[in-house]
């Protein structure tokens, strides 16, 4: 299935630096993208020190008929918009699944517990059973709420159902991360949901545009090699990197994947401008292998 993008009324075309957020249906009625962006002025360490000008938190919206699944459940800062946005697009009461893919990332996790409380949260998958001690922020009756919650702990290769009519969401732990993570492929319209990588395309201002096709991408080798080892990833320098070429490449031999749609930063749509990415991230694993590299500390102050 082809994906298609209408961008919400309220992303107005005559105010590009207006835009503070919203939703970009991705594939109508089933896949929304809740977006809210952030300014990169060298203090958010998901992007190299240097880096000069806006991102955004993606939150994935997928409805189905009968049921829906938010994948990740942004900054607390965005939770009423993110909460009207859910709202605006699913019916009240309709049942809700919760998704973080990354149990360590305030972005992932952090409004868990208040959309539990507000919604009709049936499950929240993660890979650790004890969710109310990672989702507690301190909210008011969030223990009880999270306690209360049912947990599934999806295990590092499985496959959840998305409401009664057939809609398979693929399970997998992420082969390259440096926390416990996951990422899913949505098999009805081929998009792998990628949390903390393919994140290295950004903007210059906070209209975006925030979903990148093969006609309006720019992004060159260099680019993503200098954004892999000015950011969390800079230790694949010098690393055994041959194993994590096979994992990502395992992934993208198996699964036809027409979109990458990552936790933040711009979503990469189209099977070419898919496989182009990938290609320059295999090269740039290749390359970093300790055959032939060495490893070494670096801090976040040297840019390479």
């Amino acid at each position: 299935m082809s994906l298609t993008i209408d961008q919400a009324p309220h992303r107005e075309a005559g105010k590009p630096h207006g835009f503070t957020g919203g939703i970009a249906a991705m594939a109508e009625g089933k896949l929304y993208v809740l977006q809210h962006p952030f300014p990169l002025d060298g203090r958010v360490s998901s992007y190299p020190g240097s880096a000069r000008g806006f991102s955004v938190v993606n939150s994935y919206l997928l409805t189905q008929p009968d049921a829906a699944m938010l994948i990740d459940t942004g900054f607390g800062k965005d939770e009423p918009a993110i909460r009207a946005e859910i709202e605006s697009l699913i019916p009240h009461r309709q049942p809700l699944s919760l998704f973080p893919l990354r149990l360590n990332e305030f972005m992932s996790i952090n409004n868990v517990a208040t959309f539990a409380g507000h919604f009709n949260v049936e499950t929240c998958y993660t890979s650790n059973i004890d969710a109310a001690l990672w989702f507690d922020f301190g909210t008011e009756n969030s223990r009880h709420i999270l306690e209360s919650m049912k947990v599934v702990a999806v295990t590092r290769a499985d496959a959840i159902e998305l409401g009664k009519h057939g809609r398979a969401i693929d399970v997998m732990q992420a082969p390259i991360r440096l926390i416990a993570t996951r990422w899913l492929y949505d098999r009805e319209i081929k998009t792998l949901y990628s949390s903390d990588l393919f994140t290295h395309v950004w903007r210059d201002t906070p209209a975006g545009p925030w979903i990148v096709t093969d006609d309006t991408d720019t992004t060159t080798p260099d680019e993503l090699r200098s954004f892999m080892l000015n950011t969390r990833y800079w230790w694949l320098e010098g690393a055994p990197t041959d194993s994590i070429r096979r994992g990502i490449g395992e992934v993208f031999d198996k699964y036809d994947i027409e979109t990458i749609a990552p936790g933040y930063g711009c979503i990469l749509k189209g099977r070419k401008l898919v496989q182009k990415h990938y290609r320059m991230l295999d090269d740039f694993l290749k390359a970093s292998d300790k055959s032939r590299m060495v490893s070494r500390y670096v801090t976040r102050d040297e840019e390479r």
